[in-house]
């Protein structure tokens, strides 16, 4: 068995059977990513003597039979946002002084620790995770293991592409305007933003009431695990949500033939590639044809790009003008975003967020007719490498070709991105599942119903 190729459950089934052990897969997980990231640059940061470390504490736990957690042992990477003791945490930004204390894990980072899982490296992300692609004046280009000329996508490109490459099975992303989703369709790997404060974030992100964090896996089932380890409470976010009433791992296989759902190729305004779009109306119509009757349905709203740019800017600049030296130093084209987001003022912001409002509102409604709500994940396919935008589109920013999914960021709804199919080119193509807020477990379970569907 090869531990780079075996999903998070089947590692720790086999860690259970004695036929692998966790120094076994840690030590081939990072031999892999000595082996392929010098092109892909998924990490900016790898300690192989402290996963090795960690993955000996879990060797010792296994063979007394007494694991801590459900995925005991399994290694996984950290998006360079997450605060994580004992490395520093850079954002992708030259601003940050990585001399200093780093003493304090993040919820997620402590999480995923508690639960003795083999944390083996830290993944790129774009400076202050602000754009749909990953690169970063610090950390360079991450490029696609499907296809290195194109990019990983972005936010969290590093954390999918390492999963992708098989430089670990899992990983967790943050998702403000597409960044879990994104990086998931483009790379062919599945990525869930579950409800806003479902998972708790410390400290608080700039982009506020638009951030989640969520998992990065292979598989839905390795997602429902993670949600399992993810979803409880903090005390530093004051927005995170109770525990959950149920466990995710019990409740995302469960049988949900005969729920009606709503199929958008479009949203009503969005311009979707014509392979793209036929991908995802095939694979909608064979969740038809397996008992899930579909509708196509709009939600009914229009495309709320200007007030999401306005938020995402005004976010920007009230981080980026805390930080000193960064002037000199930041990504310029978030230069510009900071520029315009120092403009905007308070009337205006509060404005933005009462369309959000309204869009929450309009789902709401369309939700009480629809379970859930699919669409294409994204409108395109991953395109080439070191571009903000498809080259030769004529577009001014990133949100202008990620129409899919900042919408649901605005509405703080789960979604779900899943690989449904190829294109001719061979790059992946996702589809979004999108469910009222708190219906996480819906929405992985509808998930889990289209995987099985696409591997039959």
């Amino acid at each position: 068995m090869n531990p780079t190729e075996m999903t998070a459950v089947e590692l720790v089934a086999a860690y259970g059977a004695k036929e692998l052990s966790p120094v076994e897969a840690t030590n081939a997980v990072v031999d892999r990513i000595e082996e392929v990231d010098g092109e892909i640059n998924a990490f900016c940061l790898v300690d192989r003597e402290s996963a090795l470390e960690q993955a000996r504490a879990s060797e010792a736990r296994w063979q007394e039979g007494t694991p801590i957690g459900l995925l005991d042992g399994v290694p996984t990477s950290i998006k360079d946002i997450f605060l994580t003791k004992g490395w520093p945490t850079l954002r992708g930004s030259k601003a940050i002084d990585p001399d200093q204390p780093w003493e304090v894990d993040a919820p997620v980072t402590a999480r995923l620790r508690a639960d003795g899982m083999v944390f083996v490296g830290k993944n790129t992300t774009p400076e202050l995770a602000w754009k749909g692609v990953t690169d970063s004046p610090l950390t360079g280009i991450t490029r696609n293991p499907v296809d290195p000329r194109t990019t990983a996508g972005g936010s969290s490109g590093g954390a999918a592409a390492a999963v992708a490459g098989g430089m670990g099975p899992v990983s967790v992303g943050t998702d403000a305007g597409g960044s879990i989703r994104i990086p998931a369709s483009f790379c062919g790997i599945v990525g869930f933003k579950p409800t806003h404060g479902r998972v708790p974030m410390f400290p608080a992100s700039p982009f506020g009431p638009l951030a989640h964090a969520g998992p990065m896996t292979r598989t839905v089932e390795d997602a429902a695990l993670l949600m399992d380890i993810l979803s409880l409470p903090d005390h530093r976010d004051p927005t995170s949500l109770a525990p959950p009433r149920l466990t995710f791992r019990g409740e995302f296989n469960r049988e949900v033939t005969g729920l009606p759902v709503a199929y958008s190729k479009t949203l009503g305004y969005v311009e979707v590639d014509e392979e793209v779009g036929r991908i995802c109306d095939e694979v909608v119509a064979r969740i038809d044809a397996a008992g899930m009757p579909v509708t196509a349905a709009d939600p009914g709203f229009e495309d709320p790009l200007e007030a999401f740019e306005l938020m995402w800017a005004a976010s920007a600049a009230t981080l980026l003008r805390t930080m000193p030296g960064a002037r000199e130093t930041v990504d310029p084209a978030l230069g510009e975003v900071w520029d315009r987001g120092e403009e905007v003022g308070a009337v205006e912001f509060l404005q933005g967020r009462a369309l959000a409002a309204a869009l929450g509102i309009t789902m709401g409604a369309f939700h009480e007719q629809h379970n859930v709500l699919i669409t294409p994940t994204m409108p395109i396919t991953a395109f080439e490498a070191g571009h903000d935008v498809p080259p030769g589109s004529g577009l001014k920013s990133w949100p202008q070709w990620t129409q899919f999914t900042y919408p649901f960021n605005m509405t703080q709804q789960p979604a779900i991105s899943i690989p449904v199919g190829t294109t001719s080119a061979g790059l992946p193509v996702g589809l979004q599942i999108v469910g009222p807020r708190h219906s996480d477990d819906l929405v992985l379970a509808v998930a889990r119903f289209v995987e099985w569907l696409i591997a039959s």
